[in-house]
């Protein structure tokens, strides 16, 4: 019984599938949101630059002066691109390229990865949340664990050919990067270079693909909705179609692509270790009418038995703790029953007033 189920939902995924090859001549209604949730991108600032923080000194003599740029982007924005940041051209380009050649399968060679269950460590879905998100994003999403690499990769994408040796080293470059940004961002709070590297424990390291068809009104639909992440930091590499953009001071701002550069935006779990100091800022992604978009964003984040709570550093009589501690399961917990419903679920986890 439990075989055919699985079946029934596999085949359910298979058919919502935005790349399924079928002409996209109108947006279904399921994906159309309400008036004020729709883009409006005649409102959307071109004109604010995120800051772009150039690493090539950052193990180097001038490190105090780069880690003083990332605490004022984490300050300031919680998102910022980097450049110079180690992570080979040739790797980033492999990767776009083999991303793209597999959306581009025929539906026979993707459909053995569908899944409605968010929990399965790879999975191949459209939308955010098919089964919680009550307006479908124009999405679709391959989803893979990627920490420790040897535990995973075995049940990575078998096609293309070339995938799971090329995701992987990807994968490889960007935890060395990551590591880099930890340790950057624990001096910034005023710890010991590995502060966050020993808060997260074992480390949870999750890759998506994002692939965003053309729409054939961009007026009425979102690629994703507007949201937080949930993890530590999340690693973006973008291409060179834009679509990105991030909430500065209540105004949705533009994250134009720059060449060879990583986005790097904080997660929920750094706003409460720096007990809301640094922010984990609302994002959100729009779609085109003309060209599809791939986007592949790396979710670095502790392990579900870690114990968040802030970091002493960022306490005291002028700042005290506005947030109770938590396992990151228990976040996790709340994330999963929620979906993407803005920043409503770190606000669980505020101290009340009198508490």
């Amino acid at each position: 019984m439990s075989s055919t189920a699985h079946v029934e939902t596999h085949l359910d995924v298979v058919e919502k599938l935005l790349s399924n090859g079928f002409n996209h001549l109108q947006v279904n209604k399921n994906y159309i949101f309400p008036p004020n949730e729709r883009p409006h991108m005649e409102e959307v600032s071109h004109s604010y630059r995120i800051p772009v923080i150039d690493l090539k000194d950052l193990d180097g003599p001038a490190r105090k002066s780069v880690v003083n740029e990332i605490k004022r982007a984490c300050d300031e924005d919680g998102f910022f691109q980097i450049v110079n940041h180690g992570v080979p051209e040739t790797v980033m380009k492999s990767m776009m390229d083999i991303a793209r050649e597999f959306f581009e399968m025929p539906l026979e060679d993707r459909a053995c990865l569908c899944s409605e269950d968010t929990r399965q460590l790879v999975r191949l879905s459209t939308s955010f949340n098919i089964t919680k998100d009550k307006i479908l994003n124009w999405m679709d999403v391959l989803t893979q664990h990627c920490h420790p690499l040897e535990e995973f990769i075995h049940i990575w994408p078998q096609k293309p050919a070339a995938y799971r040796e090329i995701a992987g080293k990807y994968a490889k470059e960007i935890r060395v990067l990551t590591l880099r940004l930890f340790a950057a961002i624990s001096e910034a709070m005023e710890k010991d270079s590995d502060y966050l590297n020993t808060i997260f424990k074992k480390h949870r390291q999750v890759m998506n693909i994002n692939y965003y068809p053309p729409c054939p009104n961009p007026d009425l639909t979102l690629g994703i909705a507007p949201h937080s992440d949930p993890g530590g930091i999340t690693v973006l590499m973008q291409g060179l179609v834009s679509g990105l953009q991030v909430l500065k001071d209540g105004k949705w701002v533009a994250v134009e692509p720059t060449p060879n550069a990583l986005v790097v935006n904080l997660g929920d779990q750094l706003q409460v270790l720096s007990n809301g100091r640094f922010q984990s800022i609302e994002h959100r992604a729009i779609t085109n009418s003309t060209t599809a978009r791939i986007a592949i964003p790396t979710f670095y984040g502790p392990s579900l038995d870690a114990f968040i709570s802030p970091a002493e550093s960022m306490v005291d009589e002028e700042h005290p703790a506005l947030y109770r501690g938590y396992t990151y399961g228990e976040y996790m917990e709340a994330f999963r029953s929620q979906g993407l419903e803005r920043k409503s679920i770190v606000d669980r986890f505020k101290i009340q007033i009198g508490q």
